[in-house]
């Protein structure tokens, strides 16, 4: 029986993203790239980027490499999806550094 909690959505996200990438033979880095691409093909909204921020700070991303992802399927899923991803993927690090200042604020 499963253990009650008062976010079973995103506990179950969270979970299937760490079965996810248990299950990979993929490099960190390269998964988080794969990731933020098709997150980009969905047109996914700014809080399915949230989840990959940290996870890329931890593996020393640079913008230019989230940009290079871009740039690389520009031809595939299209401007307008591009320019989406990059104001969702904008949001989500305001979001992260938002609350980040808020835990340094709360002495977290």
């Amino acid at each position: 029986m499963p253990i009650p909690s008062e976010t079973p959505v995103l506990d179950t996200l969270m979970a299937m993203t760490a079965d996810s990438i248990e299950r990979c033979g993929m490099a960190p880095d390269m998964l988080i790239l794969t990731r933020i691409a098709a997150l980009a093909a969905m047109d996914a909204p700014a809080v399915s980027y949230l989840a990959h921020v940290e996870p890329a700070m931890r593996e020393h991303m640079t913008a230019r490499q989230l940009q290079d992802v871009l740039v690389a399927i520009a031809p595939i899923v299209g401007t307008a999806r591009v320019m989406s991803a990059a104001t969702h993927i904008t949001e989500a690090l305001g979001v992260a550094i938002a609350v980040a200042e808020a835990d340094v604020e709360n002495g977290m």
